[in-house]
C-alpha cells in the first residue's frame, strides 16, 4: 500500500520563529520543506526570495521543494540551486519555452517539476511528461494560503495518474492548495503521492501530529 509523502508549506510558517518551525518539520514525519516564491507579477502577491530560501536551507535536514509563482523562472535557476534546493517547480503557464526551462532546471543537478493552474487542462503536458520528476496539480488559484480546496483538482490528478501509470513513468504527483484531511483522503484515493499543506499544518495545535495523520491518508 503506497503512503503518501506530506510537504509542509513554509509559507504559513512564522517568519518571527522560522528557526523554531525549521526544526519542527525537521523532527516530523514530512518528506520535504515545500518553498512557495511569488513576485507579485504571475500571482498577486509577494512572499519571499533567496535569503528566506538560505536561511530555511541552513538547518534543513529535508529536501527543499521550491514551487516558483513567477514569471522568467528561467533567469533564476542557478541562483535556486545555489541555496540547496533539490527540486524546482515552475509554472507552464509562465514558460513559452518549457522544454528548454525543464533541461536548464535538470543541467543545474535538480529535478525538475511543472505546475498547472486550476483552469490549465493536464493535456498540456502531454508531450513534455516524460521529462519531468514532478506534476504539481494546483487546487487552488495561486497566490496565497489559506485558500478552499478546488474540487476540479481531482479529476485532473485521476487523468494524470492514468496517463503516467499507462506511460510506466516514475513522475510524481504532487497537489497544492486546500488540503486538510478531508480532501487529503480523496487526494490520495485519486493517485497524488505528495500533499503540500501550510495552514493546515502550521496552525494545528500540534504539527508534527498533524503531518503524521496526514501521511496515513
Amino acid at each position: 500500500m503506497k503512503m503518501i509523502e506530506i510537504a509542509p508549506s513554509m509559507l504559513s510558517a512564522d517568519f518571527g520563529n522560522l528557526d523554531r518551525d525549521v526544526e519542527m518539520v525537521n523532527r516530523s514525519e514530512a518528506s520535504w520543506m515545500h518553498l512557495d516564491v511569488m513576485d507579485g507579477v504571475f500571482v498577486p502577491n509577494i512572499s519571499y526570495g533567496f535569503p528566506v530560501i538560505k536561511a530555511i536551507g541552513r538547518n534543513a535536514r529535508k529536501p527543499l521543494d521550491a514551487h516558483l509563482m513567477i514569471v522568467n523562472p528561467q533567469n533564476y535557476v542557478n541562483q535556486v540551486r545555489d541555496c540547496g534546493v533539490d527540486l524546482m517547480t515552475v509554472h507552464q503557464e509562465a514558460c513559452p519555452h518549457l522544454h528548454r526551462v525543464v533541461q536548464q532546471i535538470k543541467d543545474a543537478g535538480m529535478k525538475a517539476g511543472v505546475a498547472l493552474n486550476p483552469a490549465t487542462p493536464t493535456m498540456m503536458l502531454d508531450d513534455i511528461l516524460p521529462e519531468l520528476d514532478l506534476v504539481l496539480i494546483m487546487s487552488v488559484n495561486p497566490g496565497f494560503g489559506g485558500q478552499k480546496f478546488i474540487d476540479l483538482a481531482l479529476p485532473k490528478v485521476r487523468r494524470m495518474r492514468g496517463l503516467i501509470d499507462s506511460l510506466g513513468l516514475a513522475t510524481r504527483i504532487e497537489v497544492d492548495g486546500g488540503v486538510n484531511m478531508q480532501t487529503g483522503k480523496l487526494l490520495a484515493d485519486a493517485g497524488a503521492d505528495i500533499l503540500v499543506a501550510g495552514s493546515f499544518v502550521f496552525g494545528a495545535d500540534d504539527p508534527e501530529a498533524t503531518i503524521a495523520s496526514l501521511k496515513q491518508l
